[in-house]
């Protein structure tokens, strides 16, 4: 299964499990230095779709390597019945796991959203769009640091004339509604998800809900953004507005990556004129 990893790498614990592999920590013979491999099992691919991803996610991961908000990759490794990507080693809780440990400060969550939407703008600027922005896929480095991860569904928009995308890929709660319609979209679909994930940091619960995937879609497709008292009672009118023009159904007004990141609740690090004012 290692035999092409072997001459370079100690292959350790198993470390974290995707839709299309198996990740292991792994050690340089020739460094000492801890990293990541993911491994793919290329006969678990059943569909063209699945090949498609597994052939493009190591190209996707190289072209992308010069923001320090994407995870790092390193080296690939493939035989006739494998691929290791070998990528710089995050710490073990991602963002998922952060959360289910309460709810974030604004100045907090500002910290996380600023580093992500970097990372997005950088990979929409490279014509790439990542398709799946969820808290699993937001790991942090030994020093805290960000890093966009698992390119898995991404997919390059400007190998066509109107720079857009087909495709139902993305998970319930962060698929924005355009995709669901079954439309051609284009790389703002990133933002919406992004939003979705400022939301819940922020609340602890999701924009749109319901008991099944379908009810879950539907809401998406309402598309009818609140913010209840009871859990945005203390939530600055600052980020609410952000909240709006991120999660919004008219992609023409949806923010891009470089709005967001110049909306001034960003800018200010989420210290907002309330905060400001009380220490006055």
């Amino acid at each position: 299964m290692f035999e092409t990893l072997k001459t370079d790498f100690e292959i350790s614990e198993e470390i974290g499990c995707g839709k299309f592999g198996t990740i292991y920590r792994c050690i340089s013979k020739l460094t000492g230095q801890s990293f990541a491999c993911k491994t793919i099992q290329k006969t678990l691919l059943l569909d063209s779709t699945d090949r498609e991803c597994l052939n493009k996610e190591p190209k996707i991961l190289q072209l992308l390597s010069g923001n320090s908000n994407i995870l790092q990759i390193y080296k690939v490794y493939e035989d006739d019945n494998y691929l290791h990507i070998v990528t710089e080693l995050c710490s073990s809780d991602d963002l998922y796991d952060r959360l289910s440990n309460g709810l974030f400060s604004e100045k907090d969550v500002a910290v996380i959203l600023r580093q992500l939407v970097s990372a997005i703008n950088y990979c929409h600027k490279m014509g790439v769009a990542h398709r799946d922005i969820k808290p699993d896929n937001i790991l942090f480095d030994s020093q805290d640091n960000l890093k966009l991860a698992d390119f898995g569904y991404a997919e390059w928009f400007l190998g066509n004339e109107k720079k857009t995308m087909r495709g139902l890929v993305g998970t319930p709660y962060y698929v924005a509604p355009e995709v669901l319609l079954g439309r051609e979209y284009n790389e703002k679909v990133d933002i919406w998800s992004a939003g979705a994930m400022l939301y819940i940091m922020l609340s602890g619960v999701a924009p749109f809900c319901g008991d099944t995937t379908k009810e879950i879609f539907e809401a998406v497709l309402r598309g009818n953004l609140r913010f209840p008292t009871r859990i945005f009672g203390s939530v600055s009118t600052e980020v609410k507005d952000l909240l709006r023009k991120m999660i919004c159904k008219d992609v023409s007004r949806r923010f891009s990556a470089e709005q967001v990141l110049r909306h001034p609740w960003i800018i200010n690090g989420g210290e907002t004129r309330s905060t400001a004012d009380s220490r006055n």
